[in-house]
């Protein structure tokens, strides 16, 4: 048997296997719970955040740029949506306030 052939047959039984299988199920398991957790935080936030400013009635440029580009933004690229963008879209709509 030469060396292409028995790197060959390990590389069909690693794949193969089970065991590599479950273990990049796992992988990606862990991946999809930080992203889900990581979207929920940023909800709350935004949620949290947008509804104090609407109680408010105003925002300044800075938390603005905080509340859009930093939390907002990036949570809509992982696919988060629904009441958050509802608070954002309130939000926009506020009279910006002089910064102290």
């Amino acid at each position: 048997m030469d060396i292409m052939t028995f790197v060959s047959a390990v590389l069909v039984a690693t794949i193969s296997s089970s065991g590599m299988w479950a273990f990049l199920q796992r992988r990606h398991d862990k991946k999809d719970a930080k992203t889900e957790l990581l979207l929920g935080l940023a909800h709350d936030r935004i949620m949290y955040l947008g509804t104090l400013y609407i109680h408010k009635n105003e925002i300044t440029r800075s938390e603005f740029e905080n509340l859009i580009t930093y939390l907002y933004e990036p949570y809509e690229k992982l696919g988060g949506n629904g009441s958050a963008k509802h608070i954002v879209d309130r939000v926009k709509s506020l009279p910006l306030k002089e910064e102290v």
